[in-house]
């Protein structure tokens, strides 16, 4: 059966488009991308139709990573057509437990830094408002992240 992951942070231009773009080119190379589907979403729409953040684009690009998902906000219909649904930070966690319509949808929230096993962060920081290293970091983490959630989706796709 196909897993299903949707990450989210706030508009849906920076941090959860490149965390599905690294998970994306992830599960390309390891050979999983039909076996797990990845998406994205923000919990607000002022960004809704919009491409990435061209700064965040810029800087993906630079390390292999072509991100071309168009922003979208979340449905409520995510909770129950993705197995995972993770969040950047605090914020992003806090709102999506207030929208997800059970107890079982609210099991599937999880942290994107819940995943890291080389870089200590309790969050992806939103990079929209900083320079160009923040963009950098941000990139850092979500490569750490989404290393360590194949590692923790391997034995359920495998097994």
């Amino acid at each position: 059966m196909k897993q299903r992951i949707l990450f989210v942070c706030l508009g849906n231009i920076c941090r959860s488009c490149t965390a599905e773009e690294v998970m994306r080119t992830v599960l390309r190379r390891e050979g999983l991308d039909k076996a797990i589907e990845v998406d994205s979403a923000g919990l607000i729409s002022y960004h809704q139709g919009e491409q990435a953040d061209p700064r965040m684009r810029a800087h993906a690009s630079r390390r292999g990573y072509h991100i071309t998902h168009l922003s979208r906000p979340v449905r409520m219909s995510d909770f129950e057509d993705f197995d995972l649904v993770i969040g950047m930070d605090d914020s992003n966690i806090s709102r999506l437990h207030e929208l997800a319509p059970s107890v079982e949808a609210e099991e599937k929230i999880h942290r994107m830094t819940e995943y890291c096993t080389r870089i200590v962060a309790d969050h992806v920081p939103d990079p929209y408002y900083g320079g160009a290293q923040g963009f950098e970091n941000v990139i850092d983490i979500l490569e750490d992240a989404c290393e360590g959630l194949l590692a923790t989706l391997r034995q359920d796709v495998e097994g």
